[in-house]
């Protein structure tokens, strides 16, 4: 028997004044509650009760226990009272981590709405490109491009992610457009190394039949940073492989055009995830973040199965909107 589960006797021994109104109480019996009462007067070396034929009478060490174990059970039970409303309320310290790119061009617009939606929530923003253990880092929640599987957590996706083959419009006029898939190896590339693997991320293009496939090309540039990929690209250093969310502000102002359709990886780990930890009852704060999330991104056009770039009409579609001589050039040099 636990020491919680003794403590409860003693209370209803005390406030029925024999074992067998303490047994009524608790759902026992009363050979139960006299045993329950020795073994705590053996683990204390006190005597709570003096015993006789007739009488069961608190001692004055009884008495002095039963203040105190009152008390604790009324804090406890009040603690217990504030941390499930807690649960109900959302409120308190929301710590997340972000990808770097995703959280400065997805999220932090986001925040003020949220934070006005929710006053009682204060939040600890950490903006890295890290896969951190977020258990052991206390991270409620984390926004990453990609997931580690790990049965401690939950990865839930907010979106595909989408690759769009990007260029500036200046750098076009200067070099031309590629018309076949040879004509890329002759423009100038900007690669993205992945800091974890230190590996630049592969090139997808689209073959004759307009299916992407992996495209060996050496690029001229390489970062390791996201938006100055972006950059790179609209002030007209090359084309570049961009996810939708780094796309999407350079295709809106003009200062990038997509050649081709959308390209998405196939692999389930692709996407962009809310990861938090496993548990049964997950904390307000969490639950109404992550509901604000997916509500913000639909009216972006995104959720778990579907991005903006889908709808996106590319300044070269192909193989349909290519003139049958283009597609006889990419057929010959794939």
């Amino acid at each position: 028997m636990d020491k919680l589960r003794l403590l409860e006797i003693f209370l209803a021994t005390c406030d029925g004044g024999s074992f067998a109104a303490a047994a009524r109480s608790c759902g026992t019996d009363p050979s139960t509650v006299s045993k329950a009462i020795s073994r705590l007067e053996t683990q204390l070396k006190l005597t709570l009760f003096q015993r006789s034929t007739r009488h069961l009478r608190v001692t004055e060490a009884g008495q002095r226990y039963a203040v105190t174990v009152r008390k604790m059970m009324r804090d406890l039970a009040s603690c217990e009272h504030e941390l499930m409303h807690l649960n109900d309320l959302p409120g308190g310290t929301l710590r997340i981590s972000a990808a770097v790119c995703y959280g400065h061009l997805y999220l932090r617009p986001l925040l003020h709405a949220f934070c006005q939606r929710y006053p009682a929530i204060k939040l600890e923003l950490e903006v890295n490109d890290l896969h951190v253990d977020i258990i052991e880092s206390e991270i409620d929640i984390a926004l990453r491009t990609g997931y580690v599987k790990d049965s401690r957590l939950v990865a839930r996706r907010l979106s595909p992610m989408d690759f769009l083959t990007c260029v500036s419009p200046n750098y076009l006029a200067a070099y031309g457009t590629p018309t076949c898939a040879d004509d890329f190896k002759r423009h100038s590339w900007i690669g993205f190394r992945i800091k974890q693997t230190q590996q630049l991320q592969p090139i997808f293009l689209p073959d004759e039949k307009g299916e992407y496939r992996l495209f060996e090309l050496v690029p001229r540039h390489i970062t390791d940073d996201g938006e100055a990929m972006a950059y790179m690209c609209a002030d007209g250093l090359g084309f570049a492989q961009l996810p939708h969310f780094l796309a999407k502000s350079g295709l809106r102002s003009g200062a990038l055009v997509s050649l081709y359709p959308y390209y998405r990886p196939p692999e389930p780990e692709n996407g962009v995830f809310a990861i938090y930890p496993k548990r049964d009852y997950l904390p307000a704060k969490v639950k109404v973040f992550i509901e604000f999330l997916i509500s913000s991104l639909a009216s972006l056009g995104e959720n778990a199965n579907h991005t903006w770039a889908e709808n996106l009409t590319p300044a070269v579609n192909f193989p349909a909107k290519l003139p049958p001589e283009l597609t006889l050039c990419l057929d010959a040099s794939v």
